[in-house]
């Protein structure tokens, strides 16, 4: 991590922009209330083909911002958010001289006091961070909020059946480009944000723990986030909240079971790579020992052999409705860990 003369670690906040006029000052005051002690910190802000106020209400706000303003534009056809996010992380690295951290928020989002903070703790322990992102909650949604704790429940469960010492206790289920964290290195080493429209997050994240990354979810690290129904991705936030308008009876998620399948084969695949014997690994999951051997040769540490080898359970991934997950995963709660 590249620190500064006075030992300050180096930080680029990179957010993408599009036609955020209204929302950037809201992003610019949560920024300048952020406690940078330790911390050296630039804006990064790549406005991705804006034709509204974005880049003069940008360019007002370096003139007398309290942090560094680096700002890059971009012209593309159509909204492309991974496109964007890279171009502002790829901004991140210019701006460090090639060294330090890549924090990425959204240009509706608002960083907690201490998020700097927490998220250079949590790099200090891991190598990719996703903090938590905590909906701004201007209309209820009781879907949503029920979708959140059942899913915070069933990563809970994963850290139990499978526990990995970069985690924190405080954990959550999240990974979003509102809150991601990442050094310039592993960045690099990942090839970056993929351009693609939607799910850069998930997959980068996806990329870097099949790479051998430790990934931690730390809900220390909390970003303030819009529920607008109006959102810049097609199938992204926004768009998912409308969905979640009606009363939820035909919401499908994954069954628990089957998700508790795979949690236990990541811990059994850690254990093999450990102690190189995949046989109970290869009797568990149901490819051979051949197989897993050649695999585990090829992967960096467990982490990377976890995420490569595991599949879906034999039947597939089932879905089930959320109400029925939610019965299932309080059973698993209980103690009833069947495979």
């Amino acid at each position: 991590m590249k620190q500064s003369a006075a030992g300050c670690t180096r930080v680029a906040i990179c957010v993408p922009a599009r036609n955020e006029a209204e929302g950037l000052p809201r992003l610019f005051a949560a920024l300048d209330r952020l406690d940078r002690q330790g911390v050296e910190a630039v804006l990064c802000l790549m406005l991705d083909s804006c034709n509204d106020r974005s880049a003069a209400v940008a360019r007002d706000y370096a003139g007398h911002a309290s942090l560094p303003v680096w700002i890059d534009h971009a012209a593309q056809p159509e909204p492309n958010v991974g496109r964007a996010r890279h171009g502002a992380m790829l901004l991140g690295e210019r701006a460090l001289g090639g060294s330090g951290l890549l924090l990425t928020t959204d240009a509706d989002s608002l960083p907690a006091v201490d998020w700097l903070q927490a998220m250079v703790a949590a790099l200090g322990q891991a190598d990719v961070v996703a903090g938590k992102v905590v909906r701004t909650v201007t209309r209820p949604n009781p879907i949503q909020d029920r979708l959140e704790r059942y899913y915070e429940s069933l990563y809970a469960i994963r850290r139990a059946l499978d526990p990995v010492v970069w985690e924190v206790g405080a954990t959550h289920h999240q990974t979003s480009g509102a809150n991601l964290g990442i050094s310039v290195h592993h960045y690099r080493r990942l090839g970056g944000f993929p351009p693609i429209p939607e799910g850069e997050d998930a997959q980068l994240v996806d990329d870097a723990s099949r790479a051998g990354l430790r990934v931690r979810r730390d809900a220390a690290s909390v970003v303030y986030t819009s529920d607008r129904r109006i959102g810049r991705v097609i199938h992204g936030f926004a768009g998912g909240l409308r969905a979640l308008g009606g009363d939820g009876d035909g919401i499908a998620v994954a069954h628990p079971e089957d998700a508790a399948w795979q949690y236990r084969g990541h811990a059994l695949a850690r254990r093999a790579y450990d102690n190189g014997d995949v046989a109970a690994l290869s009797a568990a999951i149901g490819l051979t020992c051949d197989h897993l051997v050649g695999v585990l040769r090829d992967s960096p540490n467990g982490e990377a052999f976890a995420m490569r080898v595991v599949p879906v359970p034999p039947g597939g991934m089932r879905q089930v409705t959320l109400a029925a997950a939610e019965g299932d995963l309080a059973a698993l709660w209980a103690g009833r860990f069947a495979a």
